[in-house]
């Protein structure tokens, strides 16, 4: 008798379910947290050696590809990102001219994505008590970006995709 009862309130609860709306949001709004490396000149080089460790798909930007017309950093190495199959993201850039490179002080944390709240907030968290050494603002490639370092001393980058139109 009770089991019966039991497999009768089973059934009645997935009858409720199989009416239920099934909602699949395909424009699923994400953020990341990933290291990223800078270098003096010699971006392309280390990753594509961190290609050959982890594998997976490496996209590189150069200055001049992106708009900047001085010919000593039109080649060098804007933005690199580096996304393994096992889910792992390394991103890198070469030093501007002037920037100077200090080995062990070259690594950033940088913040990405595209909900706008989620990432100002962390943005306004991050910068306050701080030093921002770049106004989160809108850049020549179209999203908002901004650099700043934490009130103990930890560099780092916040970049928000736009919506693509």
């Amino acid at each position: 008798m009770a089991l019966a009862w039991l497999e009768g309130r089973i059934r009645r609860a997935w009858t409720r379910l199989a009416t239920l709306p099934i909602v699949i949001k395909e424009d699923a709004v994400t953020s990341r947290l990933n290291p990223y490396l800078s270098f003096p000149g010699t971006a392309r080089e280390a990753m594509e050696f961190y290609r050959t460790v982890f594998g997976g798909t490496l996209n590189i930007n150069t200055f001049g590809e992106l708009g900047n017309p001085d010919t000593a950093v039109a080649d060098k190495i804007m933005h690199a990102m580096l996304e393994s199959d096992r889910g792992y993201t390394l991103m890198a850039s070469d030093l501007a001219p002037g920037m100077e490179h200090k080995p062990g002080e070259n690594i950033t944390i940088s913040l990405s994505g595209d909900d706008v709240d989620e990432l100002r907030g962390y943005w306004e968290k991050l910068s306050a008590g701080g030093t921002v050494t770049m106004p989160l603002e809108k850049q020549v490639w179209g999203d908002e970006f901004g650099m700043c370092i934490d009130r103990f001393g930890v560099p780092w980058m916040v970049n928000i995709t736009q919506p693509q139109v």
